[in-house]
């Protein structure tokens, strides 16, 4: 089926489009020679199943899980040699929290779990009783440190992995970014032509783009086709790189009346102020564009002044809707 992707304004043709759910999220695939949809679909398919098998927090064979179960059983630190993906993926966890200063920390997994986030997001109830130590307004929750970034030591040369006691990790700040670009990237050089990957809207591309670019609608959740958007959007053009959205508003949740999201602030173990509803950023890549929007709804009002001195073009939206763009990014227009 020939129809534009999800998230994005109508290419031109010849473009082919997919899409579907796996992993908790809207998969969606673009390639420019349509006679390569199904071969581009089995590749990333082969990827994600992959990538589940190894970095998902939520599946309990999963690789990441046996490291986790290790470290809570463990009463000293733990050295392990890792595949050679869960390595890339921790590296390029710990390059995040190396570039943002610890805003992007890939050891929150055990905050997260206590605040109710310790499943597929579609399994979690919306609503709990209060968190231990918690109360309005958010108290932190008393049961649970974040180790820091710092704490962890990967050797990637050997695949040598270190972690202490206790510790259970999390990708999922940086993950889809890097997933989408490793796969994009493979497709490309496989297939030989234009791909778009987005997983749950972090979205890269690879080989050559259509004509005009590739077309993308930025909105705060992401939707299928024939859905119009929630909220303000905005369509952008990109032939490179990738472009990444960082949201409060999708994965939300209730404990004790507190109002919850998945983007966490290490320094005080609590989801970052709700300063934005959704950053976008435009980058070299997707895994950079993802991590400099997760660490701008966690700077909060400084993000724009920091976005604008890396000069990455961003998209900021306030929670009544107000629009702010810096570094380039064009007004919004439908």
């Amino acid at each position: 089926m020939t129809q534009p992707p999800a998230g994005t304004a109508p290419q031109q043709e010849p473009t082919a489009f997919t899409a579907w759910r796996a992993l908790g999220m809207l998969i969606q695939l673009v390639v420019t020679d349509p006679a390569q949809l199904a071969a581009a679909r089995d590749l990333l398919t082969e990827d994600l199943t992959e990538l589940d098998l190894t970095c998902s927090r939520f599946r309990p064979d999963s690789e990441l899980v046996a490291l986790g179960d290790a470290a809570r059983e463990a009463t000293g630190p733990v050295s392990v040699t890792v595949s050679p993906l869960l390595a890339e993926a921790i590296a390029v966890a710990l390059h995040a929290a190396s570039l943002t200063d610890g805003d992007v920390d890939p050891t929150v997994g055990g905050v997260l779990s206590a605040l109710g986030y310790d499943r597929d997001f579609a399994l979690v109830a919306a609503n709990g009783p209060a968190l231990p130590g918690g109360g309005a307004g958010g108290a932190r929750v008393g049961v649970r440190t974040i180790p820091g970034w710092r704490s962890v030591r990967l050797d990637l040369a050997t695949r040598r992995l270190t972690v202490p006691a206790g510790i259970q990790l999390d990708l999922g700040a940086t993950v889809k970014g890097w997933a989408a670009d490793r796969s994009a990237a493979r497709i490309a050089e496989k297939l030989g032509c234009g791909v778009l990957v987005s997983l749950g809207g972090d979205t890269s591309v690879a080989g050559q783009a259509p004509d005009g670019g590739w077309r993308i609608r930025v909105q705060d959740l992401t939707g299928l086709p024939d859905q119009p958007p929630e909220g303000p959007s905005t369509v952008v053009a990109i032939r490179d790189g990738g472009l990444a959205t960082s949201s409060t508003a999708a994965r939300r949740w209730q404990r004790g009346g507190d109002v919850l999201h998945h983007i966490l602030d290490p320094r005080t173990g609590m989801p970052a102020a709700p300063v934005w509803r959704t950053v976008s950023v435009a980058a070299a890549n997707c895994a950079d564009a993802n991590t400099a929007a997760t660490a701008a709804i966690i700077r909060g009002r400084q993000a724009p002044a920091w976005l604008a001195g890396l000069n990455l073009p961003a998209r900021l939206v306030e929670p009544d809707g107000t629009v702010h763009t810096v570094a380039g990014w064009p007004p919004d227009q439908e």
